[in-house]
């Protein structure tokens, strides 16, 4: 369990230092997304950008896992 909370905090961390890169590709800002502003006030809703964060993790960890045996 140690392990795994090691590598997924490096992965956080890896992702936070890339996060000008990856919003570059347009992540974040995908159709399908909410944007909901009234004033100033501006709420976000990342639906498509979670789905697709989702079914990328979910196909890595699968890999992963068929090749760990």
């Amino acid at each position: 369990m140690g392990r795994f909370l090691i590598i997924g905090g490096l992965v956080l961390l890896a992702l936070g230092l890339l996060w000008p890169l990856i919003s570059k590709l347009g992540l974040g800002r995908l159709p399908g997304d909410v944007v909901w502003q009234r004033g100033n006030t501006r709420v976000y809703f990342p639906i498509m950008t979670s789905l697709v964060i989702s079914v990328v993790l979910s196909v890595c960890l699968y890999l992963f896992s068929r090749w760990r045996g």
